[in-house]
């Protein structure tokens, strides 16, 4: 009984029961989405006794160190004792965010949770402390099928990806980092991601287009079919498709937007011929005045709505498109100006304005393709 309680601390960070602090957890009704805001200096942790029914959980803690549970949790002790109780959870999504985690306590985590049905891991706002231990020989890799981390630091550097990547089995197929503090990855240590279709680098504006291939890591996403770099630095596709050639990564479907982009590349620099595995591009909310050069001969969808073309592109600057999207642009509506030098017209039509604001700088609503069923 005492082992079991010590696997739930681990899970579910439980200390003590304090009946003065405020319930911190909610259920809904239906037991399907639990969320914990653990902001107290001193929260009641048992709080989060609720959400062992749940299919989504959702835990922040308020940007409290967890380094106190090294103490009350044996993260080193065989989890395969619990493999029948951690199964019994219900939990497909957990989101944990807003703390200050030792690095061994994140691993005793994946170890427990190795065991259990979870599908989708996501990581926000964390800090984490300390080296993360390599696997042992008797471990289980994690089963993901998403892990999403969005402002998460890790003192091992550059290393962190080749760490993390150890602790999951190879099926992972979407993988999300927003704000990384060391967007470019030790790829000398990075494995290969054998089943991954889905990337998004999204929300980097330090990376630019030098900062992609290292990212991309050349040759470690062999499956990469969706790769989504809104809000990353990018200038020029041209740039793009150089970096994407150079990382031997031929995705389906890319997303541009939400950069500021040039439609003209530097005169020096050398043509790229595209990938023909490239179908989508979606180039809205970049700025363009005119349609880029050098795009794909042939796509199924190109995406230009929300930008400043203020003529309508002819048939030589389009690349040969099934689903062309251009609304939002100011010559399709009737009254818009030229934005004049100066001026406090910049050229964005109000309807994509308040779309950016509603959105977000990148379009974060905009969800990666993934394996969202439950088992």
């Amino acid at each position: 009984m005492e082992r079991a309680s010590s696997l739930l601390l681990l899970l579910l960070p439980l200390v003590h029961v304090s009946a003065t602090t405020p319930e911190p957890c909610e259920l809904d009704d239906e037991d399907f989405r639990c969320v914990c805001n653990f902001s107290e200096p001193q929260p009641d942790w048992s709080e989060a006794f609720q959400c062992v029914s749940a299919v989504e959980v959702e835990i922040r803690v308020g940007g409290l160190s967890l380094e106190p549970f090294l103490t009350r949790v044996d993260v080193d002790a065989d989890p395969r004792q619990y493999a029948d109780t951690v199964k019994a959870l219900r939990v497909r999504r957990l989101t944990v965010g807003a703390a200050q985690v030792p690095a061994q306590l994140l691993v005793g985590a994946l170890r427990v949770l190795a065991y259990s049905r979870l599908q989708e891991l996501t990581l926000e706002d964390l800090e984490i402390t300390g080296t993360m231990p390599p696997l042992p020989l008797e471990a289980t890799g994690l089963a993901l099928s998403s892990l999403r981390l969005r402002n998460v630091s890790w003192a091992t550097g550059r290393s962190w990806l080749a760490e993390l990547q150890q602790w999951l089995k190879p099926g992972l197929k979407v993988l999300g980092i927003a704000q990384a503090h060391s967007p470019a990855f030790s790829c000398e240590q990075v494995r290969v991601f054998p089943a991954l279709t889905s990337l998004d680098l999204s929300d980097n504006p330090g990376l630019g287009e030098r900062g992609l291939i290292a990212a991309l890591c050349p040759h470690k996403f062999p499956a990469l079919q969706n790769l989504a770099l809104r809000n990353t630095g990018m200038e020029t596709p041209t740039g793009v498709c150089a970096a994407l050639a150079a990382a031997g990564v031929q995705p389906h479907s890319l997303d541009l937007s939400h950069n500021s982009l040039r439609a003209t590349a530097n005169p020096s620099a050398p043509r790229c011929m595209w990938s023909r595995a490239l179908n989508s591009l979606n180039l809205s909310f970049a700025g363009l005045e005119q349609v880029p050069k050098g795009l794909p001969a042939t796509l199924r969808v190109l995406d230009l709505s929300c930008n400043r073309l203020y003529r309508a592109p002819r048939p030589d600057e389009l690349p040969e498109v099934d689903n062309l999207t251009l609304d939002g642009n100011p010559f399709l509506v009737p009254g818009t100006a030229l934005p004049q030098e100066g001026s406090k017209n910049s050229g964005v039509v109000p309807a994509c304005a308040r779309s950016t604001l509603s959105v977000g700088v990148s379009g974060t609503l905009v969800l990666l393709q993934g394996a969202r069923g439950f088992a």
